[in-house]
């Protein structure tokens, strides 16, 4: 075999691999709908008790069948801990963080972000099936990490 042929064979080989990354990256934002959570803003991190609307952080129903979750994670909480929505229900999360970088993950969806200190992050999910998901930091955050996590508890609609 020759090097032209081997230089063929490992750029032709190179060439492919980009396409299957560029075709499954494609297919999971467009076809799968994920993506990095909404911007929502910035915060100044002194005064985030104080700015709506994270001064009554909680659940809100803003329409029939959604709702808004306005959340904030601090030293090894988050508050609320828990959440209760109806099955079927459209919730968008407003969060961030009061102190340090933490991160938010709900179990068994797509619901996955960071909650940094000054940026406000923004998602929305449906959450289909009754059941009860756990909400989990997944970015070391101190000595009291394991700790901190919170319920959503999505209720069956009678």
């Amino acid at each position: 075999m020759t090097p032209a042929k081997i230089e063929r064979i490992f750029l032709t080989l190179s060439a492919s691999m980009l396409l299957v990354f560029l075709g499954a990256f494609f297919y999971s934002a467009f076809g799968m709908g994920m993506h990095l959570p909404g911007w929502g803003g910035t915060i100044d991190p002194a005064a985030v008790r104080a700015t709506p609307p994270f001064d009554q952080p909680g659940v809100r129903e803003v329409a029939p069948g959604r709702y808004e979750v306005v959340m904030l994670g601090m030293a090894w909480a988050y508050q609320p801990s828990e959440i209760r929505v109806p099955a079927g229900s459209e919730v968008t999360f407003i969060a961030t963080a009061t102190d340090v970088v933490h991160g938010l993950h709900i179990e068994g969806t797509r619901v996955n972000f960071m909650l940094i200190p000054g940026q406000i992050a923004r998602l929305t999910y449906t959450f289909e099936e009754p059941g009860e998901h756990r909400i989990v930091c997944h970015e070391y955050c101190g000595v009291g990490h394991h700790l901190m996590h919170g319920t959503i508890i999505v209720e069956g609609v009678e």
